[in-house]
């Protein structure tokens, strides 16, 4: 894949950042680098490798989930919010 001025452009307004004009041609290079980087991944020979599912001798642990209620914590995390009604987060309302 090559990164052009097309590529960066679309990869800005997607992630809605603003890409000053002066670090276009590194970002460039940086994102051609990792590209071929991983194209790299490609040509490595994982046929004798056994897929895995977990890293985890054993699998996961679990744990019995408790339900528990911590006023001190509901009442810092409210605290920090920058709306909150009857022990709740107030956001904006975004689907109509």
């Amino acid at each position: 894949m090559i990164v052009d001025d097309k590529v960066i452009e679309k990869l800005a307004k997607l992630s809605s950042l603003e890409i000053d004009e002066s670090k276009k041609e590194s970002l460039k290079e940086e994102l051609a680098n990792i590209l071929t980087f991983v194209e790299n991944l490609n040509d490595i020979d994982v046929s004798h490798v056994d897929a895995t599912f977990t890293t985890l001798s054993g699998g996961t642990p679990f744990r019995e989930d408790v339900v528990s209620q911590n006023e001190d914590f509901v009442q810092m995390a409210l605290k920090n919010a920058p709306n909150s009604e009857d022990g709740y987060f107030v956001v904006p309302k975004i689907i109509e």
